[in-house]
């Protein structure tokens, strides 16, 4: 592969978050009875007319937005005709064309960044965002000889994101998918859950000579269902043509599917070109002419999006970049954690607790972070007791574990079992005091310069005073015994 320098775009379709489909007024309700919200419209019955679903475009404009694109305020409807058995009409209705006349997307030129392991930033081109209809649902395994058609999903509102080929290796195709889960996410356009199938990517994939060089021909791989999936597909994808090329042999322009379990891509058909479609403008609808104004709305009510939020988050509340991007990574822990730090003294310290303690509980939790019975203001008072000197970090863990496992007010939990941090010098000397008298030959190697004994004294003393005392106390004051005569 050192060879050869791929060349790798994406394209990802998304469904919308709405309640009703594209064109038509029909309930989008998912793992329900075959063939329930069906009607002439998404059926594609003779004189069935479709209207544009507001609500969708809306959507598609926000996405837009949010991907920094330019809105086209003309978009046009297009027929995209193919004959499928999961597609009753035999088209589906798009915004994308054959011909530049018919190419009106909603949104176009966009682009996102994304942050490499090393830390370098790079920006990836987006070159439309446009809407179309999903197909039916092929079912196999209800019967060894028969396949059976469920038409609940036709009709379903989408938004296609195209990349342009920016994308210079696997890991980056990853990271840029990522980046668009996310966005999907705060903008809340869609629920972009690739196990459920409200998200799908197909990887574009060539190889060149090197960076200068003309674009090789590429293979498309379909359906691709998981980050792991993405990268070890487009990795396979490139083995593969490598070895191809060294074998002086053409690639082939196909479309594939990846095998997982053989880790191999398997030809599906060959690579289809727009003039296969035969794209015309949809005679049953006119342009989608939108009103700058509305496009101004939607601007002025976009939710903060993660990297302004990361930012935020390591300008008001102390973090570090490394932790403002894991809390950021996942809009619901975003906003658990934001709503804890609003009034926590320690913001720093805050963001380590969602994210060595909590989180890791939060994945024994089947419901995930929904199921958590901890508040994020309880997480928040929690801390500030540790901040106050009220209880240190070893009680804080006990307190926590019940706090886990009941939901209770950690101010209540410190209370009703007497764990308030003796934080008194006088009490805690005499604690230190009897420890050393018990454990005499270690302090005396202390005192002659072992430095390495001062923790078993500390824990010594701990325990003895059943993990109330002060720990920076304790500290100092077996300095000052070990300076005495």
């Amino acid at each position: 592969m050192s060879n050869y320098c791929p060349v790798i775009g994406l394209e990802i379709h998304c469904q919308l978050a709405t309640k009703t489909k594209m064109f038509c007024g029909c309930e989008i309700e998912v793992n329900t009875t075959p063939n329930k919200h069906v009607c002439p419209v998404c059926l594609g019955m003779p004189g069935a007319m479709p209207v544009p679903n507001k609500k969708a475009v809306e959507y598609a404009i926000r996405l837009g937005l949010a991907l920094n694109c330019e809105i086209d305020l003309n978009a046009m409807w297009t027929r995209k005709n193919y004959f499928y058995p999961d597609l009753p009409k035999g088209y589906q209705i798009t915004q994308t064309g054959g011909l530049p006349v018919y190419d009106h997307p909603i949104c176009k030129n966009g682009w996102l960044e994304i942050v490499k392991e090393d830390g370098t930033k790079k920006r990836v081109g987006i070159t439309r965002i446009h809407m179309e209809e999903d197909a039916g649902k092929l079912i196999h395994d209800m019967s060894p000889t028969d396949s059976h058609f469920d038409a609940n999903r036709c009709g379903t509102p989408l938004c296609e994101i195209v990349t342009e080929p920016d994308i210079r290796s696997p890991e980056e195709a990853v990271l840029v998918l990522k980046k668009i889960k996310q966005t999907l996410e705060y903008t809340r356009v869609s629920n972009a859950n690739m196990e459920n199938g409200n998200m799908r990517c197909d990887g574009n994939i060539s190889l060149r000579a090197s960076e200068d060089a003309p674009f090789g021909i590429r293979a498309e791989i379909k359906n691709l269902n998981s980050f792991t999936n993405l990268e070890k597909a487009l990795y396979c994808e490139m083995n593969l043509q490598a070895s191809t090329l060294d074998a002086g042999k053409e690639v082939e322009q196909c479309t594939k599917r990846y095998d997982p379990n053989a880790d191999k891509t398997i030809v599906i058909r060959s690579k289809e070109d727009a003039h296969d479609y035969k794209y015309f403008p949809e005679p049953d609808m006119v342009r989608l002419v939108t009103d700058p104004a509305f496009v101004e709305e939607i601007r002025r009510t976009l939710p903060e999006l993660p990297d302004a939020r990361r930012k935020r988050f390591m300008d008001d509340f102390g973090v570090s970049e490394y932790d403002a991007m894991v809390l950021t990574e996942d809009r619901d822990v975003s906003e658990w954690y934001d709503t804890a730090a609003k009034n926590c003294k320690n913001g720093k310290v805050l963001a380590n607790w969602v994210i060595t303690e909590l989180l890791a509980k939060v994945k024994e939790l089947e419901g995930g972070l929904s199921a958590l019975k901890i508040k994020p203001e309880d997480l928040c008072k929690l801390v500030n007791l540790i901040a106050d000197n009220t209880i240190n970090g070893k009680i804080a863990k006990t307190v926590f574990a019940e706090m886990f496992e009941t939901g209770k007010d950690p101010e209540a939990i410190v209370k009703e079992k007497g764990l308030v941090q003796v934080t008194d010098t006088g009490a805690i000397e005499e604690v230190v005091r009897a420890v050393c008298a018990e454990n005499a030959a270690q302090f005396a190697e202390f005192k002659a310069g072992k430095v390495a004994l001062k923790g078993f004294l500390v824990g010594m003393t701990m325990r003895k005073s059943g993990g109330k005392a002060n720990p920076g106390l304790v500290n100092q004051i077996l300095d000052k015994l070990a300076k005495e005569g």
